[in-house]
């Protein structure tokens, strides 16, 4: 509950701020608010710079869109509403300007107030999606994986299925662990690997029968899956399990694990897996301590997936 602290700083101003609407004109606001609205808070740098903050600015910033900036990195997962108190408090800002910068952003749309508390709107998000929607899959999955990779220290990859080869797309390596050099645009058989099998699992039957019928099946380790009716058997697994491990059959001595990575329809449109050595690392040991992990990577990349996603008609 907020006090009457967190109205405006005059009478008048209290009135107005419990019966005007975001929209409103802030008329009531006191002396209070000249620090940072006066003819000198201008687009220069040493326009009312705020007091301890001796670092020096450039000629060209403008500290009314930093202090705005800083209005909204209030809010977040732990402090989805603030009063106006909050706001000040937490930006430094006295509560007449936190309340003029509160109602600018409730006229633009990026917030919204019942009077007292002060929440951010889906609006915001607009701010984060003309770059997110400039970048490809592999832009978006990249520090996702490079972060998956420095959490469990294992290689972490991206790929896609093309025809009967998934194609790596985006990699974080750690350590090499194949004798084949992996990069971006490798490709191997989807059969014989962890990612390919959670590709073929989000095939519709039909596309999977017609997968089938071109595969060729070479066996690259005696644990190789040689056969369509082992390969069906493995699929159904995994989409029953939500995710593959596949044990030395790419390269003896290599095991790894993948889990599907779905676009905003829900469709699987890749597949990240986490590779390590089998010396280091038994079955168990991945789908208890990896798995999470890499499970955790893929609906952080979906995220974002579904943040840039045209929205549906």
């Amino acid at each position: 509950m907020s006090t009457p602290d967190d109205t405006a700083a005059t009478p008048g101003a209290e009135t107005a701020e419990r019966a005007d609407s975001p929209g409103s004109v802030d008329t009531a606001d006191t002396a209070d608010a000249v620090d940072t609205e006066q003819a000198g808070d201008t687009e220069q740098a040493g326009d009312t710079e705020q007091a301890g903050d001796a670092a020096p600015r450039a000629t060209h910033h403008v500290q009314s869109l930093e202090r705005g900036l800083a209005v909204i990195r209030t809010f977040g997962a732990g402090t989805p509403q603030r009063t106006l108190s909050e706001v000040a408090k937490e930006t430094g800002l006295t509560r007449a300007a936190a309340r003029r910068f509160l109602l600018t952003l409730a006229d633009l749309g990026y917030v919204r107030t019942d009077g007292k508390q002060f929440s951010l709107t889906a609006k915001v998000l607009e701010l984060g999606y003309a770059f997110l929607s400039g970048l490809s899959l592999p832009q978006l999955a990249q520090p996702h994986l490079e972060h998956l990779s420095a959490q469990v220290r294992e290689s972490s990859s991206m790929s896609v299925l093309e025809g009967t080869d998934i194609v790596y797309v985006a990699r974080a390596a750690v350590s090499r662990i194949m004798t084949v050099t992996i990069s971006v645009g490798t490709r191997f058989p989807a059969h014989a690997t962890s990612m390919g099998h959670v590709l073929l699992a989000g095939l519709s039957d039909d596309e999977f029968g017609e997968y089938l019928a071109r595969a060729s099946f070479d066996r690259f380790t005696d644990r190789t899956i040689d056969s369509a009716a082992a390969l069906r058997a493995e699929v159904a697994a995994v989409r029953e399990q939500g995710y593959a491990l596949v044990d030395q059959e790419l390269e003896a001595g290599l095991r790894s694990i993948a889990v599907p990575v779905r676009g905003a329809d829900g469709d699987v449109v890749a597949a990240v897996n986490l590779a390590t050595h089998a010396s280091r690392t038994t079955p168990e040991s991945m789908q208890g301590e990896l798995l999470p992990a890499l499970r955790d990577a893929a609906r952080r990349i979906e995220a974002d997936l579904t943040a840039v996603a045209p929205p549906r008609a």
